[in-house]
């Protein structure tokens, strides 16, 4: 194979940080009546953070005093006790600082809640979702430290911003709670995190629903028309909405046949119009809760690919070519916009354990692939894993695993969203008895796995992502289950003059979130490749501690078994984006010719990485995290073997390695490049320190995106400093005329370096590194 030097480039401003001041909270109780701001001293830096009444009508203050301050505080109520009493009036110094105050306490998580007291929890071990008042410089230092503590903060589009604080959910038990509280004197107030959307879909009635979406909408600072947009392939969309119809125009709806029309008028009747809600805002409730403009950044388009009710259905293996030409529509209408695909549309029950006539066609849409031969544009394509049965009997619930993914799920160039869901609180005042079936960070119980398809190396690994999808509460005996709003998220209703607003949950509200998550990555990095926003919505996924805690005791290929069960985890929008100074990303986008015209391989690609020597000496032997992403799109070809022989069905494959640490240059280029041997039949030893992998290097056979984590010293990392993207075996390999055998196609690398350290700066080095040292030896698009 030939090589190819390939380069990075690196560009991000600094992360501003602020480090909090060291003191102590102390609980002050005041007489009735009395005003807390009596106790503020802005010159000794003594301020009041929280306030609440206690049965007594007492206020219960919580006062955080600076080190430095301390001393001036003992003196303050030294000198009111002891002092000489004022000329006029003769009164006591510091009177009106120190009178209103009936006792002073260390203070105690109880200080700081503001909300019910029977909601707070007891045991050190209870989990909720907090909602944590931070003072907003120290944001940051909140989420490093909830990190460290396996505590789990709420995505920036889930958080409240006012002038001085910022409201963040955190997901911790009280002992995190107590530490995070009493660490860094940055939280100010806690309640208890209620985003359900009872509220709005439960307690507001019609008029009052339409006066909240209007305020929304008046407040959204709509996109114009040359932005991505998600084109949902479903029931039709009623645009008539006002959280819509800004951004979904009479030319951008579709239908596959004129006579369905292009109503939301499908099976399951308002189903597009709901996914239209959480593909353009994402869950409503935080939207409807803040008070502050919102800024979209990409558009919806519709194609009606469902009949409406008495309308003889297609029959599923017409459902390809269907699917082809709705994207077909689409693009006609606008050929030249970036657009995501979005599908919730499933075969029943059919499990996706092999390729059909469906999840080809849709390999064939992402990889652009004609008819003709030709190459059309790439797609990006986004589907739902299918949803389990729900059952009104405990007894019959049963685990995710027991149900596959639905067909056409198994396609590998698409990216396959299964459920998890952070829902636990209940808010129904009927069901104050149950429980959530599932715990927060778990899978959702309307997911389905892969977990169930045979011979797995042949069968890619789905889904890759998992979203909200909802949550289901028990009753106390353990008897009967329901679906409940609170346990649901919020989106437009397709009845806009009766009830604009809605609670939805499944797969369905994962899959149009992943599909809005890829449009907002398409807004913001709008040279960036469908392949290429695939993989840095897989890279910034993570898995939740729950789903962790089932991984991390696991070897290897136990652990290659579970991403059928969670795939990579859950994607956010500031991670897929992610660059601080103690997160270093990089993206490269490139063309390589698999193949040679004799049926060998031809290029394999080589990245000298640009590691921050320094940064990462000065730290040694702490921990990083190496996080390699590959993606590309095959040309499928299903047929009798392609269900057993994934280089059957695929037209090419791509593998990243990585040098070894004790690996020469050398003897890393003849391990990974036949060319590079002497004897081709012949692989070279090596050193074998794959131990540190959290996956097989050699990864599942199948697929056409390849994700896998390196963790292990710094000073390890500074000699695995080369990366190799080389060509596996695929039907254009052997199968192919010439001339298809020769075809350049291309491919997304993304990685990406960890440190838990937060005072190493790796992108500040690494900047002057890149411009300067990497060489590129072909025209490439590279991006972060």
């Amino acid at each position: 194979m030939s090589n190819a030097a390939i380069g990075f480039e690196r560009d991000r401003p600094r992360d501003e940080r602020v480090a909090p001041e060291p003191g102590i909270y102390l609980e002050v109780e005041l007489r009735p009546n009395s005003n807390p701001d009596s106790l503020e001293k802005k010159r000794n830096h003594l301020k009041p953070a929280s306030a609440k009444l206690d049965a007594s009508e007492n206020r219960i203050v919580g006062l955080f005093v600076p080190a430095d301050a301390q001393p001036i505080l003992d003196s303050i109520l030294q000198e009111y006790q002891t002092g000489d009493l004022t000329e006029k009036g003769q009164n006591p110094p510091n009177k009106p600082f120190v009178e209103p105050i009936e006792a002073i306490r260390k203070a105690r998580l109880e200080t700081f809640w503001t909300d019910d007291l029977k909601a707070l929890p007891k045991k050190p071990t209870d989990t909720i979702w907090w909602e944590v008042w931070c003072v907003k410089s120290a944001e940051k230092e909140l989420e490093a430290l909830a990190d460290k503590l396996e505590a789990r903060c709420a995505p920036e589009e889930q958080r409240l911003a006012f002038p001085e604080h910022v409201v963040v959910p955190v997901l911790a038990s009280r002992a995190m709670m107590e530490l995070m509280l009493f660490a860094r004197f940055s939280i100010t107030e806690l309640r208890l995190a209620t985003d359900t959307p009872s509220f709005f879909v439960d307690d507001l009635n019609g008029d009052e629903q339409i006066e909240w979406t209007d305020d929304l909408a008046e407040r959204i600072e709509w996109p114009g028309s040359d932005v991505p947009a998600v084109c949902l392939l479903d029931s039709g969309v009623n645009r008539a909405h006002s959280l819509i119809e800004p951004a979904l125009s009479t030319a951008e709806l579709f239908s596959v046949r004129r006579e369905w029309g292009v109503d939301d008028t499908g099976p399951c009747p308002g189903h597009g119009t709901q996914m239209a809600g959480i593909a353009l805002h994402g869950d409503l409730v935080p939207r409807l809760a803040s008070a502050g403009p919102i800024q979209l950044s990409h558009r919806l388009e519709s194609v009606k690919i469902l009949p409406p009710p008495g309308m003889e259905k297609p029959e599923e293996r017409f459902y390809g070519p269907i699917t082809k030409s709705a994207v077909s529509i689409a693009e006609i209408g606008r050929p030249n916009r970036r657009r995501v695909f979005c599908m919730a549309v499933t075969n029943e029950d059919i499990s996706g354990m092999q390729p059909s006539t469906w999840s080809a066609a849709l390999d064939q849409e992402a990889a652009g692939v004609t008819v003709e031969d030709a190459r059309a544009p790439r797609r990006l394509i986004v589907v739902s894993a299918g949803n389990a049965p729900n059952p009104i009997m405990f007894r019959d619930v049963q685990p995710a695993d027991t149900f596959p993914i639905e067909d056409p799920a198994q396609a590998w160039n698409v990216v396959t969203v299964g459920g998890y869901t952070d829902k636990i609180h209940i808010a129904e005042p009927e069901l104050a008895d149950h429980s959530p079936l599932a715990a927060a960070g778990d899978l959702s119980p309307y997911t389905r796995t892969s977990t169930l398809w045979t011979m797995g190396r042949n069968r890619p690994l789905k889904p890759d992502i998992v979203m909200e999808a909802g949550n289901r509460a028990v009753d106390a005996s353990r008897t009967t289950v329901v679906d409940t709003a609170s346990l649901s998220v919020a989106t437009t209703g397709p009845e806009v003059d009766r009830r604009p607003l809605v609670p939805f949950r499944a797969t369905s509200a994962a899959t149009a979130e992943a599909a809005r998550l890829a449009s907002r990555l398409m807004a913001a990095n709008p040279d960036y490749w469908p392949e290429t926003i695939r993989a840095l919505m897989i890279h910034g996924a993570e898995w939740t501690d729950k789903m962790r805690f089932a991984l991390d005791p696991l070897g290897k290929t136990d652990a290659s078994k579970l991403l059928r069960h969670f795939g990579y985890g859950v994607p956010t929008f500031e991670r897929s984006v992610a660059s601080s100074e103690n997160h270093l990303a990089l993206v490269a986008q490139s063309e390589i010719q698999p193949y040679s015209a004799s049926s060998g391989f031809q290029d394999c690609h080589y990245y000298d990485l640009p590691w921050p020597r320094q940064a990462l000496e000065a730290i040694g032997d702490e921990e990083v995290k190496l996080k390699i992403t590959l993606s590309y799109f095959v040309d499928p070809n299903p047929g009798a073997l392609a269900s057993l022989d994934p280089y059957r069905y695929q037209s090419f494959g791509l593998r990243f390695d990585l040098k070894r640490r004790l690996e020469s240059l050398e003897t890393f280029k003849r391990r990974v490049n036949v060319d590079e041997r002497e004897d081709p039949k012949r692989k070279p030893p090596s050193q074998t320190d794959t131990d540190n992998w959290r996956f097989p290097i050699d990864g599942p056979l199948a697929g056409s995106l390849h994700c896998n984590e390196w963790t292990g010293p710094a000073a390890w990392l500074l000699a695995r400093n080369l990366l190799c993207v080389k060509p596996v075996g695929g039907w254009w390999k052997n199968r192919a005329d010439k001339k298809t055998r020769q075809q350049r196609t291309r491919y997304a690398l993304v990685v990406s370096v960890k440190t838990a350290n937060e005072d190493v700066e790796l992108h500040t080095d690494i900047n002057a590194i890149v411009s300067t040292a990497v060489p590129v030896a072909q025209e490439i698009e590279v991006g972060f």
